[in-house]
């Protein structure tokens, strides 16, 4: 039998992640408090290693980035994967590489496993690309970062070398249209920041093409703050009907 007025108690350790998510994703990208504690960690099983700080990325190497983009995917997302020092899955991209629009998310979700966007925030995800007449197979999903770290976040530290390796998945794929969901992917690969970081749209330019690109919310934002939907139904209208110069 319930108890009386506990129905509609809801799960404080899930809004708590959710409000941090957000102010994340806001721009804050660093906590203060007496002591240190990480609110978005994940589940270690005991007897795992655990590490709360990620590993350097590895230097780069003193060559050229694989040129085909076969070679480039089974290089950036395979064993041998920058991120894989973490000690996480990595997570290769998904879909069409010659779809016309290119979508690249930060990182992985926390409760991904197999395949990028899954969950609450998968399902939106889904409901935002049928808006714009889209669906998974129509499109080229990859991750800035390929794997979560333990912190729930990608290192600033590692930004410029993971820029790096996006502009140059974006340049063997050219999309005609790309898609960017997050500030910290955004920061990194166009360099603009809050407030100019979404609302605009930009011209990527590589040798071969260029493709038009909007910055917005990504769907894991928009479960804790509806209100920005608008926001992104503006940025979606922006990339599809528009035009980069």
């Amino acid at each position: 039998m319930p108890i009386m007025g506990m129905a509609g108690v809801i799960d404080w350790r899930a809004e708590a992640a959710s409000a941090l998510e957000w102010w994340r994703d806001a721009g804050v990208d660093m906590l203060i408090d007496d002591l240190p504690r990480d609110w978005t960690a994940r589940e270690i099983p005991s007897g795992a290693a655990r590490t709360e700080t990620p590993a350097p990325l590895a230097e780069p190497e003193d060559v050229p980035l694989p040129a085909t983009l076969e070679a480039f995917i089974d290089w950036r997302f395979g064993t041998a994967a920058p991120e894989a020092v973490w000690g996480e899955p990595i997570f290769t991209p998904q879909g069409d590489p010659a779809a016309s629009l290119m979508v690249l998310i930060e990182l992985p979700e926390a409760d991904d496993r197999d395949t990028l966007l899954t969950g609450a925030a998968g399902r939106l995800f889904d409901r935002i690309l049928a808006a714009i007449g889209h669906d998974r197979d129509s499109i080229y999903l990859a991750p800035f970062c390929a794997a979560r770290p333990i912190t729930g976040q990608s290192p600033r530290e590692a930004h410029a070398r993971l820029a790096e390796l996006a502009r140059h998945h974006v340049a063997l794929t050219g999309p005609e249209r790309l898609l960017i969901l997050g500030q910290s992917v955004s920061r990194a690969f166009l360099g603009t920041d809050s407030p100019a970081w979404r609302g605009r749209l930009e011209s990527i330019n590589y040798q071969g093409g260029k493709s038009a690109t909007v910055a917005t919310y990504p769907p894991r934002l928009l479960l804790g703050r509806p209100a920005q939907k608008a926001d992104v139904w503006k940025d979606l209208q922006l990339l599809i009907g528009g035009q980069s110069s």
